[in-house]
């Protein structure tokens, strides 16, 4: 793997990743549920510290979503004690990485003492100049997207000022770069409500591969599949964004 080969060949800006397959991985193994999540947090690591390595600027990771509440209460316990757990934790890891933390996803909705590692986590890392990693939280593509309305409503916006660059300013994080390059592993090939309106143009990358399973090597191949592609953004072959 030869690192500044990969950086020449045009890295994606946003890469975006549906962490899938922790349930089944444990099941695999007859282990609880649980087993899967702690050993897809190793997994969430790597990529993470790769996607710093390569020099990508940011990388969201879809780490709970609106509908994951709908889970047992058991597991749902166990990923808010591992999400809390872990940002405390790992300071060290978002510094030596150069790492800043960032969050998509209603915070309100979230227990009070998740909300304030999120939030700590997020200030402690502000000044870090590397990738950021974003979290999303209690995100859904579509709550985010209501909320974003709803504030333009609040701020008394008119029809008449209601653009594409409106809206994206009014998500959770203002204009933030539309995603490149979106992977989803564990098999399934759906979107499940996770940034529908940055996704616009990204490219698609579905592993079979179950999340715990995905290493640094896997992600570099997708990376490498990505410079491959030929992103048009609607136009004829011979035009550019």
């Amino acid at each position: 793997m030869n690192i500044d080969e990969i950086k020449a060949g045009g890295l994606p800006e946003h890469v975006a990743v549906i962490m899938d397959g922790n349930g089944r991985w444990a099941k695999q193994r007859g282990l609880p549920r649980t087993a899967g999540h702690k050993e897809g947090l190793t997994s969430a690591k790597k990529i993470v510290a790769q996607a710093a390595a390569l020099g990508i600027k940011y990388i969201t990771l879809y780490t709970f979503s609106t509908e994951n509440w709908k889970r047992a209460q058991e597991e749902v316990g166990y990923l808010m004690g591992l999400i809390k757990s872990h940002l405390r934790a790992e300071f060290k890891f978002y510094k030596e990485n150069g790492i800043k933390v960032d969050h998509i996803g209603d915070l309100s909705g979230l227990p009070e003492d998740v909300r304030t590692e999120i939030i700590n986590a997020k200030k402690d890392t502000e000044n870090f100049t590397g990738t950021t990693c974003i979290l999303a939280i209690n995100y859904g593509s579509r709550d985010e997207i209501v909320r974003g309305i709803r504030n333009l409503i609040k701020e008394g916006k008119s029809p008449e000022e209601i653009t594409e660059d409106v809206i994206s300013s009014s998500m959770d994080i203002k204009n933030l770069p539309d995603v490149d390059l979106m992977i989803r592993t564990g098999g399934e090939q759906r979107l499940s409500n996770f940034l529908l309106w940055q996704c616009a143009y990204a490219e698609f990358i579905f592993t079979d591969t179950l999340w715990p399973d995905y290493n640094e090597e896997e992600f570099v191949k997708d990376i490498q599949l990505f410079q491959n592609r030929n992103r048009r953004f609607g136009a004829v072959p011979d035009q550019k964004k």
